[in-house]
């Protein structure tokens, strides 16, 4: 690895620390070309792969082949990775004024699955029987934590032992909606986020003013196209509102949903013979949150402690039943809870404005968002019709 692919981990920057060997797609947005910029990492350029056959990220992911199309594409554009970083650092208006980074998903669906890990469900089982106060989150999970954890760490869901346990748990007054999507036979599947909102590395992610009790959630995003194949992966925070979602799961759109809530990024690595599935199967993410008062949070999620496979929720989330002519984005859930006290015992963690949120993982780099209130962040204007118009005049479409 060159010395300045090298920085761009060991600094917490975007790369992962294979850079040299892995194959990095991503997009740029370009002012001077008014929209969007298919590009791929070649040493420490981002260089333009735009193409009428792959003028997306979307339309890549459909090839027969996306590294050989790729190894056949480069044109004379290109931008100087460090320049886009450093742009995308810039608050404000600023940070329109030079290329920056998006996130790189483009005419997908953004799909979410949740209570995936057996340690997450029980704190999706507290917020609900706390309905959405925080106040009572540390006497519950205390309650109940322990039987439930305990319990439930090594069931496979959708086993006849997880059918077991959850006679068990009714019987006990324990059962839940969570735990039926924890161990169950269907896995949570929502969308997450519309076509073309989720920002990338560097932008600003939202909260809601009214919220008093949130999260980040470190995870791992699959890349997978109109077929069901998984083509890829990536990190995101799926930007979550505790007290929203606790006070009713009908309130998952909410609680979800909102401006600049989803990040995405920074770049997807496509699978290769030297990144698979497999290696999505056993990676570490790390977490950390740094407050502007000198506040820090470490977290962690192993992908090998998932209840259910990545190419299950794959298989769950599209096929007969549900198909997705672009593609999707499928965020995998997250073992990360955060259980700590930041200012006030048994207040538990939320976000304050400022927060830098710095998602990380080996073998797919580093994504890293500045908390704001969902009114503040940068609003969502580039839309489908906005990116069909620029490909247009541009001669890709």
């Amino acid at each position: 690895m060159s010395p300045s692919l090298s920085a761009a981990w060991n600094e917490g920057g975007p790369l992962p620390e294979d850079a040299s060997e892995a194959r990095l797609v991503g997009r740029v947005f370009d002012p001077a070309l008014g929209g969007p910029v298919l590009v791929e990492l070649r040493g420490d350029r981002l260089v333009d792969v735009s193409s009428r056959e792959a003028p997306t990220l979307s339309a890549l992911l459909e090839l027969a082949d996306p590294i050989s199309h790729l190894d056949r594409q480069g044109g004379e554009r290109s931008y100087a990775l460090a320049d886009v970083l450093a742009a995308g650092e810039t608050a404000g208006a600023a940070r329109d004024e030079a290329p920056t980074l998006l996130a790189p998903c483009d005419l997908q669906a953004v799909k979410a699955c949740g209570v995936t890990f057996a340690r997450s469900m029980v704190e999706r089982v507290i917020e609900e029987r706390a309905k959405g106060d925080f106040a009572r989150a540390a006497a519950i999970r205390e309650e109940i934590g322990q039987a439930i954890g305990a319990t439930l760490q090594d069931i496979e869901a959708g086993s006849p032992a997880a059918a077991e346990a959850k006679r068990i748990l009714q019987e006990r007054g324990y059962w839940s909606q969570y735990l039926e999507v924890g161990i169950g036979p269907d896995a949570e599947v929502f969308t997450k986020a519309p076509v073309l909102s989720s920002v990338g590395y560097g932008a600003e992610i939202g909260i809601l003013p009214s919220s008093e009790w949130n999260n980040p959630e470190p995870e791992v995003v699959l890349a997978v196209n109109s077929r069901g194949e998984i083509r890829g992966a990536t990190l995101g925070n799926d930007v979550n509102l505790r007290d929203v979602e606790g006070r009713s799961a009908l309130l998952l759109g909410k609680a979800k949903d909102n401006n600049a809530s989803s990040a995405i990024g920074p770049f997807v690595r496509l699978f290769d013979a030297r990144f698979t599935l497999d290696d999505v199967r056993q990676a570490e993410l790390t977490l950390t949150v740094e407050g502007t008062d000198g506040y820090r949070l470490d977290g962690r999620s192993s992908m090998h402690e998932i209840s259910r496979d990545p190419a299950e929720l794959a298989r769950q989330a599209s096929g007969e039943h549900h198909q997705y002519p672009d593609g999707f984005m499928l965020y995998l859930g997250t073992l990360f809870a955060p259980t700590e006290d930041r200012d006030v015992k048994d207040k538990g963690f939320t976000h304050k404005l400022g927060d830098v949120v710095s998602v990380r993982s080996p073998r797919l780099g580093g994504l890293r968002n500045t908390v704001t209130h969902t009114n503040r962040a940068a609003p969502w204007r580039f839309g489908i019709g906005a990116l069909m118009r620029n490909l247009a005049a541009r001669g890709l479409l």
